[in-house]
């Protein structure tokens, strides 16, 4: 507009600014001149239009002049003053201002609970796991055996941790396993940027808390666990969603983590 330029209109009664800018295309007022624009919203010596250098947006334009018109039906006081709290309320009601507000990057949380579970675990094919012989604590692992009566001994038991999400989930149970009596944790990480592959992990000091992207890498150790079915138990790696502990139908073969669908199996079930 030529007439309509960028205007800031002050109230100097509540020391408040509300900015408009112009537009192209849209209908103009008849004035000649920005000093005819002045005169003739000059409705009050307490308000009045001078030119704003910031130019903002069309919906602006549309907020001042709709403002404006507004403002000639709004009552005066005796004193001639406009009442403060009617000005301050049309302010409020017209010319607030937009704002995107981003949600802070807060990083989920998980909070160990009172309840831990004594237990062992085997698959759905009544194979039980059990610790690898190997004493080289880069390779420790889990294998799944199919054990006779006079070998359970070797069943590892292990010691469930449930832990609270921050955030809200319908995954299942946030849950970690460590082997009872030791500081081993079973682990889903990378290796050299392959596949998460899942490991026995050791850890010094209690798990209270343990935030997603842990430094330390403790996120590895949060299972979901869901029950499934009235027997059967799956867990899904928190640190990589999808990918869930799972064992071979054959003896003898190393637990590890996979997607599904696969021939492995990634039901359990927990015994006492």
């Amino acid at each position: 507009m030529e007439c309509i330029g960028h205007y800031i209109l002050h109230s100097d009664a509540l020391k408040k600014d509300i900015t408009y800018p112009d537009s192209a295309g849209f209908d103009e007022p008849d004035c000649p001149d920005l000093h005819g624009m002045m005169c003739q919203c000059d409705m009050h010596e307490d308000i009045k239009l001078e030119p704003s250098p910031h130019p903002h947006s069309m919906k602006k334009v549309v907020n001042i002049i709709i403002a404006v018109e507004r403002l000639k039906h709004i009552k005066e006081m005796s004193s001639g003053k406009f009442c403060e709290d009617a000005l301050l309320n049309f302010i409020l009601e017209n010319v607030i201002e937009e704002r995107l507000v981003k949600p802070l990057n807060v990083s989920q949380t998980y909070s160990k609970s009172s309840r831990t579970l004594q237990c062992t675990i085997c698959d759905k094919y009544k194979k039980t796991l059990v610790q690898s012989n190997k004493l080289n604590s880069e390779d420790l692992h889990l294998k799944a055996v199919t054990l006779s009566a006079g070998n359970i001994q070797y069943k590892v038991r292990f010691s469930m941790s449930t832990y609270l999400s921050s955030a809200q989930q319908n995954k299942g149970q946030p849950v970690c396993l460590a082997i009872s009596n030791s500081n081993l944790y079973i682990a889903c990480t990378e290796s050299d940027g392959s596949s998460p592959i899942l490991i026995l992990k050791e850890v010094s000091g209690p798990l209270n808390t343990i935030k997603v992207g842990d430094p330390n890498g403790y996120d590895s150790l949060l299972f979901f666990r869901k029950e499934t079915g009235t027997a059967y138990n799956t867990f899904e790696s928190v640190k990589y969603p999808g990918w869930y502990i799972s064992t071979a139908f054959d003896d003898w073969e190393r637990v590890e983590m996979i997607q599904v669908p696969t021939d492995r199996t990634t039901n359990f079930t927990l015994e006492d």
